[in-house]
């Protein structure tokens, strides 16, 4: 049976700097344990009986499968809570709602819009809070991203990611990460999508940010609750595709990331996302791995 730390029992992940580096690395090493585990058909049932709640505001494929079997396979059993079902959406409180949530369940996801109702959340309830994407953050996303790229190039410290299209939650929670890790982060914008940040290096040219990298990772360019600005971002973002010229300016051993779900021949070529340096669907995996880690630590 493997083997879990109590080192971050009880604790909430609402953002990227929740944790600290060694906390980060810990979650990294018993998600790789994990998945050489499922791989070889092992019992890990290290949360026997226990519930997570999942609220969803936002529509989900990864967020809703990877926890739902994650718990499962943990040994527990996950609750899809949409919003629009719960009392939550007819007025009642984020505090009522993690105060009674406290009482039935041992952990709450949630996916949604506001940051600040993520963070009103763990505020206010008794068990841990795991935050499956805000409009901020999608810590999450970044933990899997992180887990693929040192399972692909066998390292954290010192590789190149540069990033191409918009500064967005993904954008956000990556660079975080990547500073927090030791890495080297580039995000390539158009003007005025910047992320909002200054402490990582930006620029608006995605030749430059694609020259060398060791990674490069995009994103959609419209992303849930922005199509009304759809038409205006399609022009913006107009020379930000991630395509076989891009990638040739890159690291020869340089590996491609992308979050999903894609719009092929807008951030992305399809050839590309299939192509051999591809490394999308390990990641897409890895967030099954990373937060079966995560909740096995979190988790009373």
């Amino acid at each position: 049976m493997i083997a879990v730390s109590d080192l971050l029992r009880g604790r909430s992940f609402t953002r990227v700097s929740d944790l600290s580096r060694d906390e980060w690395l810990s979650v990294l090493d018993l998600a790789d344990e994990l998945k050489e585990a499922r791989a070889g058909r092992k019992p890990t049932e290290v949360l026997p009986g226990r519930t997570l709640g999942m609220i969803f505001q936002k529509p989900s494929t990864r967020t809703r499968v990877s926890f739902e079997v994650g718990i499962y396979e943990l040994g527990g059993v996950g609750l899809h809570l949409s919003a629009g079902e719960l009392q939550l959406g007819r007025g009642e409180t984020v505090r009522d709602t993690a105060t009674v949530l406290s009482r039935y369940l041992d952990a709450i996801m949630i996916r949604t819009f506001a940051q600040a109702d993520v963070d009103e959340l763990a505020r206010h309830a008794s068990i841990p809070v795991v935050n499956g994407l805000t409009d901020d953050e999608h810590p999450c996303q970044a933990l899997a991203d992180v887990m693929t790229i040192r399972e692909r190039l066998g390292r954290l410290e010192g590789v190149r990611v540069a990033y191409v299209g918009d500064g967005n939650n993904v954008c956000v929670s990556l660079g975080a990460a990547a500073e927090l890790l030791g890495m080297e982060f580039v995000a390539a914008t158009p003007p005025g999508f910047e992320p909002p940040f200054d402490s990582i290096a930006r620029t608006n040219n995605p030749r430059e940010a694609a020259a060398g990298a060791d990674v490069l990772y995009t994103d959609v360019w419209t992303s849930m609750g922005q199509e009304e600005e759809r038409a205006r971002r399609l022009e913006a973002f107009r020379g930000f595709t991630i395509d076989a010229a891009l990638v040739g300016l890159a690291d020869p051993a340089a590996i491609v990331l992308h979050c999903l779900p894609a719009h092929y021949g807008e951030e992305i070529a399809e050839d590309v996302l299939y192509g051999p340096q591809s490394a999308v669907w390990d990641e897409a995996e890895n967030r099954l791995h990373a937060q079966k880690a995560l909740l096995a630590l979190v988790v009373r």
